[in-house]
């Protein structure tokens, strides 16, 4: 291991240190997506800032110095080192199941403790929670869907008669894995008909059932044990027949205060019942989209009103949380009658491909890593249950998942 220190750093260290946090791996370097860890060192050397990763294996906070790894550019190798100790550190550990494991839930613990370092984002959020907080808020209350946990056949039976479709989603879930649509139609003057669409890839599977206890049997099978919550189905706005909804990137700037970084639009595969690029949707403008549906003054209307909900929602549940928040991403969806409805956020985004939005991403992570390295708490932040900081029992580590 080299163990110099960077040669590019202030030599008076006047601006912070960055580590993004992530796990280690047996089988390459680190987990987590390697290019977006290179843009952001790139991005952290342009303004004087020195970032470099750092893995759950080899966090300590005891010395002066800490082992990470930077990147070449020239042969395009990763270079372990020793790096000064960081005073931000940005949490990128990519998946719930390493969150999970008790000596990484001690380094977030730790890093939560620790008043010479900031750090945000200590964890996934859950879909689950997210409702709930959004939803006793008088401020985001509007946005919210009808959302429940699902229990039993007789919460499906119900909303059943209240809504024409409902999507249920995992609690665990992730890029629209998991998530089933289902929707009730006449068979005839007399009888009801209950169809379930299921997400398979890029297209979806259709099955019928006379009745809902009937539904609510193979739903049980498919589900096993896993936590879902079920949701009312709203009629989304649509191009070409095809429905889409907005994805919105909510950061802190340089002045520590929540801005949209950029806004875009994931359109749905003909055969997808989501949006989401795995299962067949796409990447689209989402002005273009708005002005099929809506007309050019009122799609810039409707972005602008995404835009101010998506700040509302941020600070929410920043609030609600308890912690230090830096970003999110978020799912905004547009009704035909022009309604904004939340649908879900993300505390670790993934890269948007958008290249505008890409660039102000990596500019506002460092200008505020800048500003929380200036700016001390004045007192430390609380902990709640919706952020666990050790190994918890099942029902409350729902409260670590995105």
């Amino acid at each position: 291991m080299d163990t110099n220190t960077n040669t590019n750093a202030p030599s008076k260290r006047e601006y912070p240190t960055l580590a993004i946090l992530t796990h280690s791996d047996e089988t390459r370097i680190f987990r987590g997506n390697q290019e977006n860890f290179i843009d952001l060192i790139q991005t952290g050397a342009e303004r004087g800032v020195l970032v470099y990763v750092m893995t759950t294996n080899d966090f300590k906070l005891s010395e002066r110095k800490a082992v990470g790894y930077t990147y070449n550019a020239a042969d395009k190798t990763w270079r372990r080192r020793l790096f000064p100790a960081p005073h931000v550190i940005y949490n990128r550990i990519p998946y719930r199941k390493f969150e999970l494991l008790p000596e990484v839930q001690q380094v977030i613990q730790t890093c939560m403790r620790q008043r010479r370092i900031r750090f945000f984002n200590p964890s996934f959020f859950n879909k689950w929670t997210l409702f709930e907080w959004l939803n006793h808020a008088k401020n985001t209350r509007s946005y919210i869907p009808v959302t429940k946990r699902l229990s039993s056949g007789e919460e499906l039976d119900k909303l059943l008669a209240e809504y024409p479709f409902l999507y249920l989603k995992p609690i665990r879930g992730k890029a629209g894995k998991g998530i089933m649509k289902v929707s009730r139609s006449l068979l005839d003057t007399k009888s009801k008909i209950f169809e379930l669409s299921i997400q398979e890839k890029t297209k979806s599977h259709i099955s019928r059932y006379p009745s809902v206890s009937r539904l609510w049997s193979e739903v049980q099978g498919l589900i096993g044990s896993k936590d879902y919550i079920i949701q009312q189905g709203i009629s989304l706005s649509s191009y070409k027949q095809r429905p889409f909804d907005l994805r919105l990137l909510v950061q802190k700037n340089g002045k520590g205060l929540w801005s949209v970084a950029g806004v875009g639009a994931r359109l749905a595969g003909k055969l997808s019942i989501t949006t989401h690029v795995p299962r067949g949707g796409s990447i689209d403008d989402p002005a273009k989209l708005l002005t099929y549906s809506f007309g050019g003054p009122e799609s810039r209307r409707i972005i602008t009103r995404a835009k101010k909900a998506a700040l509302t929602i941020a600070k929410q549940i920043e609030k609600s949380s308890g912690h230090t928040l830096g970003e999110m991403s978020m799912d905004l969806g547009v009704d035909q009658e022009g309604h904004i409805w939340f649908f879900e956020a993300n505390s670790k985004p993934m890269k948007f491909d958008e290249p505008p939005i890409r660039k102000k991403s990596l500019e506002n992570l460092i200008l505020y890593s800048i500003y929380l390295f200036k700016h001390k708490p004045k007192s430390p932040l609380k902990k709640t249950a919706a952020f666990p900081l050790r190994t918890q029992p099942n029902a409350e580590r729902d409260n670590l998942e995105r």
